[in-house]
């Protein structure tokens, strides 16, 4: 999977734990990729960990992304 050096990117910059990420992806892994309803649970639980509230305009912005398959495929590359 990813090295070592690219959680401690995330966790810098995101304040969030590496075993919170994995258990995050591992809820959208079971859920359906394309539901509105487990992504926004996604965002909601990754706002609140971070403290960075989402506006409504970002919230979709995201969502629409991810339901048509335009996030960038090197995640490693976003940090």
């Amino acid at each position: 999977m990813f090295k070592d050096g690219f959680w401690g990117k995330v966790e810098k910059k995101t304040n969030v734990d590496k075993d919170t990420i994995l258990s995050l992806a591992k809820k959208l892994q079971n859920g359906n990729m394309k539901d509105e309803k487990t992504l926004n649970e996604v965002i909601d639980t990754l706002s609140s960990l971070t403290g960075k509230e989402v506006s409504t305009e970002k919230r979709k912005k995201i969502i629409e992304k991810i339901v048509n398959d335009k996030v960038p495929k090197n995640v490693d590359k976003m940090f």
